[in-house]
């Protein structure tokens, strides 16, 4: 039998509480670097299937984190409250996400990844909205899973449970990563060092304007991308009685705005800047003495992506002396681009061929946008590894990180039978 007609029957329970979890994850989205009850819940049961499990503490190097703002005492709180396991919340430090490991015996290292975070966008709260019409839609005040990595952490457990009820035709370790922070792509530089010594590595997405039952076994052409804040710090003053004390912190980020947008493309490839965010001052009859501006560009290469970057921090600091306003500048997030190895990706594809729902697999396809799993395919590429990153197709009745967004749940058995199959081909017993 040929290896993609291989067959193989995942119990209903299994895919039944896949689908349960997704929900409760859903219901409960947390934000990057804050996803304490999202690892609790993993740990807990992780732990309980037998797999061997270490907190983000015990491997995150601080150095290497980027974008955290989180108050853990007020999350774990929260987390708490909205029935995290206690036991396993407490054994949680400061940094979320966790690294888990089945180990059979001698052989190779497989690695996959799943993010957990949430988008910091509201859910719709319309009747025609699925989860909210099925009561699942999100509790926590402008928060949502709109980008689908609720249902990544469903399957990465169903796949969990799989894995060790047939652990004895595995050899070697299948490392699990439920990564934090992937939004504004914060947190894959933290966990990248758990990609390396892999043998295959995998990240998963489901979506990405591809149907149900569309697999696609290898991504590419990701851009690079840098995110970052910038603060101007003018000085106040009354807008009429004494207008010329002041420094107008709100005009020079405007300034800066359309100087960012107007930057010359560059003629190497695609190149993105985005101003998402300007917040400035106190009051209509007040100079404002202050600006916050939040901001990315991407760039198809290295090249591009820093003189994207570079032409972004020349024209605030134009605007800054143009007003004279203080300007700090604090990187948030950060990742690179990588390209997915053919021979991985045609494994993927070639499993795929005999699963229930799958109507259509192709080998590779363009990422238009940024992924911090670049990282870690990075990582396990510089060892002699090979990495892929799959898009599982879901329909979805609004675009990723719109409030409106949901997924077909019929594309989370595809997605556990699809990296099941493919686990079971890179770490067979001999």
């Amino acid at each position: 039998m040929e290896r993609g007609a291989q067959v193989v029957q995942i119990p209903q329970k299994i895919i039944d509480e896949m689908i349960s979890r997704r929900r409760d994850f859903h219901k409960y989205p947390e934000r990057g670097w804050a996803e304490f009850r999202t690892t609790a819940v993993c740990a807990e049961a992780l732990a309980r299937l037998g797999w061997s499990v270490r907190f983000a503490d015990e491997f995150i190097e601080p150095s290497r984190v980027m974008g955290r703002d989180a108050d853990a005492r007020a999350e774990k709180r929260r987390a708490l409250e909205q029935g995290a396991p206690a036991e396993a919340l407490s054994r949680i430090g400061e940094y979320t996400g966790l690294c888990a490991e089945l180990r059979c015996g001698c052989g190779p290292l497989t690695v996959i990844r799943f993010d957990i975070d949430c988008v910091e966008t509201a859910e719709s709260a319309e009747a025609s909205h699925r989860p909210a019409a099925l009561g699942f839609a999100s509790v926590n005040a402008g928060l949502s899973h709109s980008c689908g990595h609720d249902g990544h952490a469903a399957v990465g457990l169903a796949l969990a449970e799989t894995l060790s009820a047939a652990r004895q035709k595995l050899r070697g370790t299948i490392r699990f990563i439920f990564q934090p922070a992937e939004e504004g792509v914060r947190g894959g530089y933290a966990c990248a060092p758990l990609a390396a010594g892999a043998d295959s590595f995998i990240a998963m997405h489901l979506g990405l304007g591809l149907p149900t039952g569309h697999i696609c076994g290898g991504t590419g052409g990701f851009l690079c991308s840098t995110k970052f804040d910038a603060e101007f710090k003018g000085a106040a003053a009354h807008a009429g009685g004494e207008p010329e004390r002041g420094r107008n912190a709100l005009l020079a980020a405007a300034q800066a705005a359309l100087a960012i947008h107007s930057i010359a493309p560059h003629s190497g490839g695609v190149m993105r800047v985005n101003v998402g965010v300007l917040r400035a001052g106190e009051g209509r009859n007040v100079v404002p003495p202050h600006a916050l501006m939040k901001i990315e560009t991407r760039g198809e290469n290295g090249e591009i992506a820093s003189y994207a970057y570079e032409r972004a921090v020349q024209s605030l600091k134009g605007a800054a002396q143009m007003y004279g306003a203080e300007l700090s500048i604090k990187k948030q997030g950060e990742t690179i681009t990588a390209e997915s190895d053919e021979k991985l990706a045609r494994i993927i594809a070639d499993e795929a061929l005999s699963i229930p729902g799958v109507t259509k697999t192709e080998l590779f396809r363009r990422m238009p946008g940024s992924d911090d799993a670049c990282w870690l395919m990075r990582e396990a590429q510089k060892g002699g590894g090979l990495a892929t990153y799959i898009c599982v197709g879901a329909d979805t009745p609004a675009g990723h990180h719109n409030g409106a967004f949901d997924l077909d749940e019929a594309a989370l058995p595809i997605a556990l039978e699809l990296l099941y199959k493919t686990t079971l081909r890179l770490n067979a017993a001999q």
